[in-house]
């Protein structure tokens, strides 16, 4: 008679279930923050371009065209090189920024 008063909560199987439960809840955020993030997404059609530290020494930028990602880092120089000049940028009353090709 004693095994029929014994309560319920002291099943091991229970604890199991928690686990589990606790997992599932894991997984789910970890879905949501890969599907959120544009670089990891390969499902993704869109191109991404990310840069980090902008203006700085350590500055790096990642660019993703399609399934490709390319990562470039800056190594603190002065660029230099040869070219000619391609037109000219005006910034309007309102902030915005027009190019005018020559």
């Amino acid at each position: 008679m004693k095994l029929l008063h014994e309560p319920e909560n002291d099943d091991p199987i229970l604890s199991v279930v928690n686990i589990i439960d606790i997992f599932l809840v894991i997984i789910a955020a970890l879905l949501i923050t890969v599907a959120q993030n544009p670089m990891l997404n390969n499902f993704s059609q869109r191109d991404v371009t990310v840069i980090t530290d902008a203006g700085k020494p350590t500055m790096e930028m990642m660019v993703k065209k399609g399934e490709k990602i390319e990562r470039y880092k800056a190594s603190g120089q002065i660029g230099q090189g040869e070219g000619a000049k391609a037109g000219t940028a005006y910034r309007m009353k309102d902030g915005g920024i027009v190019y005018v090709p020559e």
